[in-house]
């Protein structure tokens, strides 16, 4: 009896040991690996995040060149009819000032002539880096050549020329030619004022090319959608309004210069 009690009491831990086993301190253990891997979990499920960021950034970068075109094509910039009709009538006083006018000539004709030194060489030099041209009165020109070499072809430069003049060695300097200006004839106004017209109508030509430009940008500003309505209603009007006051100012150089050479 003593030994059955015993081998029972002995049995009972044996039993509680099977009872309790060491497996069960298993989820502590894997507490700690769930605690970790949400932290990879979290990685991978941002990085997903970050790339639609970048997307969406690169996304918001393409407004950028379309705001830099419409800014190009606005309507109301006439710079380009501007510097048309600034050019045109620039270009028409220059041409205007070189016409005689009162008997008067004008120096800047002379040294523009191109003057052969050599007939060997097809190389030409202007009149105005040989000599110095200077005006005696309004019917006299003299020039002085830098050297005695250049007096002939010099002389040849200006007797060539459609300028109807005779330069005329000075007997006192070798390196002189006295150069009489003729008076101005019926025959001779009526060619300048033809040459006037000319010059007129050439600047005009470019008035009206340069308004050609720009309605045409207009047009197709508007056949783009690149430009509201309105605002190429009113950048229209506006290219009429320069357009009108650049042919005015064209047309008022054209008959001061010709009053002038009709009276001469």
């Amino acid at each position: 009896m003593q030994r059955i009690i015993t081998q029972s009491t002995r049995s009972i831990p044996f039993r509680l040991s099977v009872a309790r086993p060491q497996r069960l301190q298993a989820p502590k253990a894997l507490s700690g690996v769930q605690h970790a891997t949400p932290v990879i979990r979290r990685s991978f499920a941002n990085s997903p995040t970050l790339y639609k960021k970048k997307d969406k950034a690169k996304k918001g970068a393409d407004p950028e060149p379309v705001e830099s075109v419409g800014a190009a094509e606005d309507p109301f910039d006439l710079s380009q009819l501007h510097n048309g009709i600034s050019a045109a009538v620039s270009r028409l006083k220059d041409d205007l000032s070189k016409l005689r006018a009162g008997g008067r000539f004008n120096t800047t004709v002379l040294e523009n002539l191109r003057v052969h030194l050599s007939k060997d060489s097809k190389d030409t030099i202007k009149l105005g880096d040989l000599a110095q041209v200077v005006p005696k009165g309004g019917r006299m020109v003299t020039l002085l050549a830098a050297e005695e070499d250049h007096l002939k072809p010099l002389t040849s430069a200006i007797v060539s020329s459609n300028l109807s003049l005779t330069p005329q060695p000075d007997p006192h300097n070798a390196l002189q030619l006295n150069i009489p200006i003729p008076p101005p004839t019926k025959e001779s106004r009526d060619k300048n004022v033809q040459a006037a017209k000319q010059a007129f109508e050439k600047a005009s030509g470019v008035v009206r090319d340069a308004r050609g430009a720009l309605h045409k940008r207009l047009q197709d500003l508007q056949k783009k959608k690149l430009a509201r309505p309105d605002d190429v209603r009113n950048a229209h009007a506006q290219m009429e309004k320069a357009t009108e006051q650049g042919h005015k100012e064209v047309k008022d150089a054209f008959e001061a210069a010709k009053k002038t050479l009709e009276q001469a």
